[in-house]
């Protein structure tokens, strides 16, 4: 079972002071305790790492301050394994491979390299979040993959394109920053290079310390892999898969290298089906879609692989109990009035 844990690190109370950020504030808003970052390590769930990101957000932090995060480089001795793994690779293709196989060592999040026309898609997914990612922490995932493949390569490499999950904000500032196009309300958080920039070469090679690196990097993997549950794999799988078609049992099957037969039957051992694990996922999906995005209905029913509105609308409001437009609306609405009763709330104190 993926261990929902997730290591920040000892430095970002002074780091957020640096920006003027008050950190007891950051943790009321977030909703978490105010000794959190004394007493060593602190560990906090997916769910409590977003509400961070959101607490920086509202109590007042710059736009831009995901990115700066994200090109900054850590104190020595505080980079994560992945990206140690990834810096030292051969080519901006095998970083990325490595970060993205290594990834799941330090948090609950996973990176997956898509070739398509020419295109190399790069997408972070974190498998266990309930709400859509933080814009913040979104920007700063980009932000350092950019700065790994300047530090690799020593060249500054601008993407052709990045694609968010979000309302239009800051377009500009972003289009400066990563030097390219910036597309709004997409169904997914994609940072796309031509797909030539992966043969890259890394001037920061080191194929000695990998060699001392990657034994044990695995021997953790393997004993992570042994406790995930077929369930959780599924569910990955499906969101992987889900991309203007219904990711059927065959294809999720054929992925986890099993039977459809098998699939199925380790399903129901576990107490689930096939079907409701895909119901999830898509309800899931459309509740993101439609809290973080402009997005229609049917521009999300065809992301799910919804042949018709029509089937989306109800499945919809089987699940919610509403159609996705009003689903939408309430849902929105009321997260303005929350976060405008804080803000009116902060500025009295």
């Amino acid at each position: 079972m993926t261990t929902d844990l997730i290591l920040v690190p000892s430095f970002v109370p002074e780091y957020l002071g640096s920006f003027g950020i008050d950190m007891r504030e950051v943790l009321r808003q977030a909703g978490l305790s105010p000794m959190l970052f004394h007493g060593g390590k602190t560990r906090i769930t997916t769910r409590d790492f977003f509400a961070l990101w959101n607490a920086i957000e509202k109590v007042g932090a710059p736009a831009d301050f995901g990115l700066r995060v994200g090109m900054a480089d850590p104190p020595p001795g505080q980079y994560d394994v992945a990206t140690m793994a990834a810096l030292h690779s051969a080519t901006f293709g095998e970083a990325l491979a490595k970060r993205g196989r290594y990834k799941r060592l330090v948090c609950p999040e996973a990176l997956s390299v898509e070739i398509r026309k020419k295109e190399a898609r790069i997408q972070y997914r974190w498998f266990l979040a309930e709400k859509p990612v933080p814009s913040l922490l979104a920007d700063g995932a980009f932000a350092s993959t950019v700065r790994l493949l300047a530090r690799g390569t020593g060249k500054q490499i601008a993407p052709l394109r990045v694609e968010l999950t979000r309302r239009v904000g800051h377009a500009a500032m972003l289009k400066r920053h990563f030097g390219c196009e910036i597309k709004f309300n997409a169904p997914e958080d994609l940072l796309v290079f031509a797909a030539a920039v992966l043969d890259e070469p890394f001037r920061t090679h080191n194929p000695e310390l990998l060699d001392l690196m990657v034994p044990g990097l695995e021997s953790a993997l393997q004993k992570q892999a042994g406790g995930s549950s077929w369930v959780e794999q599924t569910r990955e799988r499906i969101g992987r898969s889900m991309r203007g078609q219904r990711p059927s049992v065959e294809i999720v099957a054929k992925d986890l290298c099993v039977s459809p037969r098998t699939l199925q039957r380790r399903l129901e051992e576990s107490g689930t089906t096939y079907q409701q694990l895909l119901d999830e996922v898509r309800q899931d999906t459309a509740r993101k879609l439609l809290a973080a995005t402009d997005l229609e209905s049917g521009e999300i029913a065809f992301l799910l692989g919804f042949e018709e509105l029509n089937s989306f609308t109800r499945a919809f409001h089987d699940w919610e109990g509403a159609t996705p437009m009003r689903w939408r609306a309430a849902n929105v609405s009321a997260s303005k009035v929350v976060n405008g009763s804080r803000q009116v709330a902060s500025s009295r104190s």
